[in-house]
């Protein structure tokens, strides 16, 4: 039975029912300058909703700490699929990207999971 279609669906209107506004920056580097020693970013912003939450204590570990946030978007509300060299603008804030889990259905994403950290 395919789930995955109508599981999209209702995650994307859940999100915009009860999601706040953020904007996922999609950071893309170019070519590297070797008189200056960096490289360049390109990045292109999305706005979409989503839902905003702490960490739980329980699942702090090597590479989640006390005081991340957890932001759960809806697969169909974005073209790509996030990764952790992207950035996550909530009320001007600037948040990285430490992590991303991807809920699946029948191997089509339904939402992703990001572990944001100032």
């Amino acid at each position: 039975m395919v789930l995955a279609t109508p599981l999209r669906k209702v995650a994307s209107k859940l999100m915009a029912k009860f999601g706040g506004e953020v904007t996922i920056r999609r950071v893309t580097v170019g070519a590297y300058n070797t008189t200056t020693g960096t490289a360049a970013e390109t990045t292109s912003d999305t706005a979409l909703r989503g839902v905003l939450e702490d960490v739980a204590l329980r699942e702090v570990n090597d590479l989640i700490q006390a005081g991340d946030k957890r932001l759960i978007i809806a697969a169909a509300d974005t073209a790509a699929v996030p990764t952790t060299a992207d950035r996550v603008i909530i009320s001007s804030r600037t948040l990285q990207v430490i992590e991303v889990r991807t809920i699946e259905q029948d191997n089509e994403p339904i939402t992703y999971e990001l572990i944001l950290r100032d």
